[in-house]
């Protein structure tokens, strides 16, 4: 493999971010060494979704929710993490 080129410091995020945008890493760095990383103290990501029910189903949702003294969107996202859950030990 050929010299890797110095890594550049950054005054701010936005100037490193905008300096790879424009250079291709392997330059940088020899990727062959890198081993994988874990960050178990990061928050998870979550993305906002658009679901359409039946207004008869949301409803008893949000009955239930209340039941359990919880938002209706915070039971609806247990219930499918519990059904994923659930599916992949089925196999």
């Amino acid at each position: 493999m050929s010299k890797l080129k110095k890594m550049p410091v950054f005054k701010t995020e936005a100037e490193e971010r905008e300096f790879w945008e424009s250079h291709d890493s392997t330059e940088y760095v020899d990727w062959s060494q890198a081993r994988p990383a874990s960050f178990p103290n990061l928050k998870p990501s979550t993305k906002t979704i658009s679901l359409r029910l039946p207004e008869a189903l949301l409803d008893r949702i949000k009955i239930e929710a209340n039941k359990r003294d919880m938002p209706y969107q915070s039971l609806i996202k247990a219930w499918l993490a519990e059904d994923v859950e659930d599916s992949r030990h089925v196999r």
